[in-house]
């Protein structure tokens, strides 16, 4: 029921001698507050009959009689739930803090930008088993997209960037466009984009040469800019080692989007996200992946689950976001358009914004 313990305790020090095990104290304070389940994973059913045995002793008849149940833990793959070895990775620095945001803490899963409803949907998508089982992240994944597509305004941002000229376009010109902020929410609004003569666009979206299956920018064929206009592309610019500097396109004046004119209602298979460079602000962007590369880490026989940690499970870069994101307050939560959902980290400021990469647009 109890032990003794003649050593100072390293919260109350000298004042108790005496400590209950958790058999007893289990089931005393669940009798004592008046709980009506106690629920535990499957390793606490054979306690389940000292808890109803000790609780039998200290009632008296027809007085409220708590009950244990058990259910299966939940594991999540390519990651521990144990708080034990959550604590290892504190301890030895090999992530930041307890709200991490590779951590599967609740307070980890926040900074991420999972929301309250992604986690409710996937606990109940789930259920509750008696059976042990490993549950894909990737499950947990898709119920952070399904959520945050309904809930979060579509920005767009340029992660890896390329300089894009377009030639034709008045040089000092620039004009606001408007950009619809949620398709899926018709109360979201518009929001005012900046459009000058050079822009970034994300390196992968251009090459020299591509086959018919390409249907982003390459010399010669057209796309379309998102909320702009359609370009074309005409040359490019190189360093010394043969990598791209500068991409040269053209554009149609009379193809802006939604003014109405026949060339606007032109179609091109590709289109693309953009910010305007000189109204561009510069952002930390933190990508992060899972945190373990075996997906039951701590079940692999004779390995310690630290051996199976994810040396790319954090990728810090630089990238460029529209100017309307000036003002994002912490945990606020973007679509960064065709790249993924975001939200903005607790280290990020007024003159250095931090975006922590939430999921990915697919899997």
């Amino acid at each position: 029921m109890y032990r003794c313990v003649h050593k100072p305790h390293h919260r109350t020090e000298g004042e108790w001698k005496i400590y209950p095990m958790y058999d007893w104290a289990h089931g005393e304070s669940d009798f004592i507050e008046q709980v009506s389940h106690s629920f535990c994973t499957l390793e606490f059913l054979p306690h389940r009959e000292l808890y109803n045995w000790f609780i039998a002793k200290v009632s008296k008849p027809g007085e409220f009689i708590p009950k244990q149940r058990e259910f299966a833990r939940r594991n999540l793959s390519h990651t521990v739930v144990s708080k034990r070895k959550l604590a290892q990775l504190v301890e030895k620095g090999i992530v930041e803090s307890w709200d991490d945001p590779r951590m599967p803490t609740i307070s980890g899963l926040r900074r991420r930008g999972y929301t309250p409803a992604a986690i409710k949907n996937f606990a109940d998508s789930i259920g509750v088993g008696k059976r042990e089982n490993m549950i894909d992240v990737a499950h947990l994944e898709f119920c952070a997209r399904e959520d945050l597509n309904k809930i979060t305004p579509r920005v767009m941002g340029v992660l890896d960037p390329v300089k894009l000229v377009i030639t034709n376009y008045p040089e000092g010109e620039e004009e606001w466009l408007e950009a619809e902020n949620n398709p899926e929410d018709e109360t979201a609004g518009t929001r005012q984009v900046p459009f000058s003569r050079e822009l970034y666009i994300e390196r992968e979206d251009f090459k020299e040469s591509a086959n018919r299956k390409f249907f982003r920018l390459t010399l010669g064929k057209e796309v379309r800019l998102k909320n702009a206009y359609i370009i074309k592309g005409e040359d490019v610019v190189k360093d010394e080692e043969g990598n791209i500097l500068e991409i040269h396109c053209t554009y149609d004046p009379k193809s802006k989007s939604g003014s109405g004119t026949e060339e606007s209602l032109r179609k091109v298979k590709g289109t693309l996200h953009w910010v305007s460079i000189k109204h561009a602000l510069k952002a930390e962007v933190r990508l992060y992946d899972r945190l373990f590369t075996e997906e039951a880490p701590d079940g692999v026989k004779d390995k310690d689950f630290l051996e199976f940690v994810n040396p790319n499970s954090l990728n810090t870069i630089t990238g460029f976001v529209e100017p309307s994101l000036s003002t994002a307050e912490e945990l606020e939560k973007f679509q960064f358009q065709r790249i993924g959902y975001f939200c903005i980290d607790r280290d990020s400021t007024k003159d250095h914004l931090v975006f922590n990469r939430t999921v990915g647009l697919r899997d």
